[in-house]
């Protein structure tokens, strides 16, 4: 069973302890995968929040593209960036200590998967963005060859195994995604991915020109991008 999480035990974590699981980190691809995102929807300037920042290391990817950055998380994680804003709020207790409309960007990158209500939080982040403004989410891809094989050989996806419990705890698709976001109020919908996928049951990753040529399939994380109506 993975970590110390017993599924026989009637005590769910205390939230800092299930978001000090996460590590507050993700693999730089992601990173770049948003980034990439944001340059598409031609975010050049403006205030971004940082929604289940972690460690904040999305900064280095976006400082010279925007005005301020503003992270919010439950913990503040060693190494977040001494010259960001940071904001201590429960993903999981909406509405966040933020103003409607207060940022021109707003980005949750690996959170989504960790929350009790994703439709909610969808609906909080679009509230968080100006009219006009950039949404971005990214999530594991459940779609990957490796997700696919792990749960036909396991009966769970990749990112959802014992070991991710009870950190990552709602799975979504592709799919629902697009209709969530749809549902919220997100226009001009794309779908990109990180082009970083483990090989199945190895410790190896595919090269990145082979997961560039099948995205969908040999990418570990997607990221869903939408303009506030």
């Amino acid at each position: 069973m993975g970590d110390s999480w017993n599924l026989k035990t009637s005590t769910w974590p205390d939230p800092a302890d299930r978001a000090l699981r996460s590590g507050g980190t993700s693999e730089t691809a992601i990173y770049r995968m948003v980034a990439d995102a944001l340059g598409r929807s031609g975010v050049t300037t403006g205030k971004l929040l940082d929604i289940g920042c972690g460690s904040g290391n999305l900064y280095p990817f976006v400082r010279d593209r925007l005005s301020s950055y503003v992270g919010v998380d439950l913990v503040r994680y060693d190494g977040f960036p001494p010259g960001a804003d940071w904001i201590k709020a429960n993903l999981d207790q909406l509405p966040l200590p933020l103003a409607s409309e207060c940022a021109d960007v707003v980005v949750a990158i690996e959170a989504i998967e960790h929350l009790e209500n994703p439709r909610a939080f969808m609906r909080e982040l679009v509230r968080l963005a100006k009219s006009g403004g950039t949404v971005v989410v990214t999530t594991p891809n459940q779609l990957s060859l490796l997700s696919k094989m792990t749960l036909v050989l396991k009966n769970r996806f990749s990112a959802f195994q014992d070991v991710h419990y009870p950190a990552h705890i709602t799975a979504l698709l592709e799919i629902d995604l697009i209709r969530i976001a749809s549902a919220c109020g997100l226009q001009d919908l794309s779908i990109s991915y990180s082009n970083f996928g483990r090989i199945a049951f190895t410790p190896f990753h595919y090269p990145h020109v082979v997961s560039k040529r099948w995205q969908r399939k040999l990418s570990d994380n997607i990221c869903l991008c939408g303009i506030k109506e």
